[in-house]
């Protein structure tokens, strides 16, 4: 029977080892996505650029509605505040959504034993991020419209971004696992991600809420990024470095322990399946 490394050091060479099978498939999935539609990986542009005009439309004209933070808010400043929400959201609910699924639509690579089906996650991760990367794009392109300048802190998002994808990761692969046993999980799943949106600070700022409900919410793991992407992107804000750095600690941690329990695992896949 093969044995599979389950340690930070082997999580470490399986991503290295397996780079350009990664990239290659993560390419596949992002056209993938696409194919066959009129306009192909340009949807990719316009899909943000269209949400981000409804978002303006519906809460700065509709609903008329302010974040709150002072100052000269423009009509359009709760969209941009919204969509760095739902950015981070977004590929957090991508990823989470896939993963119990990701082993079961599979089935040909687990009766592969060479096949490094611990990339499964990573690419599903990545193909996620380049749709984000292609949002963030075009809420950084708005901003400057409607701003005109950029914040010199936006050099801090991928610091944010870093312990984020850590934990998406871990709980993608202890997910991808579960979801080969108990195939309820992936309808559970769907459900807690949307429990997650709402009790997240996307459509509402933290201070909104009483005071005794801000312990809560800050357990929820969207909230912290959100904040800090905020933070550098829309406020100008450096980092809440003490934070970052507890949060990091958690994902490696998080990062480590999904890869472990996908690793111990993954000899009774071909069994159940």
């Amino acid at each position: 029977m093969p044995q599979y490394s389950s340690s930070l050091t082997g999580l470490i060479l399986s991503i290295s080892h397996n780079w350009q099978l990664i990239r290659q498939m993560t390419k596949r999935e992002v056209v993938g996505r696409y194919r066959g539609s009129f306009l192909g990986l340009a949807w990719s542009f316009f899909h943000p650029i269209l949400m981000l005009v409804v978002y303006t439309f519906v809460f700065s004209v509709i609903f008329k509605a302010k974040w709150g933070v002072g100052g000269d808010e423009s009509k359009s400043q709760f969209a941009i505040v919204l969509f760095v929400g739902l950015i981070v959201h977004g590929v957090f609910a991508e990823v989470i959504n896939r993963a119990p699924g990701l082993i079961l639509g599979n089935v040909n690579f687990v009766k592969k034993v060479v096949f490094p089906i611990e990339i499964l996650p990573v690419v599903c991760l990545f193909a996620a991020l380049f749709h984000s990367l292609i949002s963030l794009l075009v809420l950084l392109i708005a901003f400057i419209i409607f701003n005109g300048f950029i914040h010199w802190t936006a050099i801090f998002l991928p610091l944010i971004f870093i312990p984020f994808i850590l934990l998406i990761l871990g709980g993608a692969w202890i997910l991808a696992s579960i979801g080969v046993f108990i195939r309820d999980v992936g309808q559970t799943i769907v459900i807690i991600t949307t429990v997650l949106l709402f009790l997240s600070p996307v459509f509402f700022p933290i201070d909104a809420l009483p005071a005794n409900y801000h312990s809560l919410i800050m357990l929820n793991p969207l909230t912290f990024i959100i904040e800090q992407s905020r933070g550098v992107l829309i406020w100008g804000r450096v980092p809440d470095w003490f934070g970052l750095g507890i949060y990091s600690l958690v994902s490696v941690a998080l990062a480590w322990a999904g890869y472990a329990w996908f690793q111990k695992t993954r000899r009774g896949f071909s069994d159940v399946l």
